[in-house]
């Protein structure tokens, strides 16, 4: 996924892929350690992933904080 569409999602729908990619990055690990995933770079992509949703999810908590502040 791309910046540009994590930060068109909504807040609930950030929570909900973010849980959805951790239970992803899960799997993945599990099948590492039993040596039947195909593609090792899921891993890393996973991980990626739920790293711009978080970034994503910041962004909109800091500009939400900056308009409080600009209103006082």
């Amino acid at each position: 996924m791309k910046p540009g569409e994590a930060r068109k999602l909504s807040d609930e729908e950030v929570t909900i892929e973010v849980k959805r990619l951790k239970n992803t990055l899960f799997e993945l690990r599990c099948q590492e350690v039993t040596e039947k995933i195909q593609d090792t770079s899921q891993v890393g992509k996973v991980r990626r992933d739920i790293a711009r949703m978080l970034t994503a999810q910041r962004e909109r908590q800091l500009a939400a904080a900056a308009e409080q502040d600009k209103g006082n």
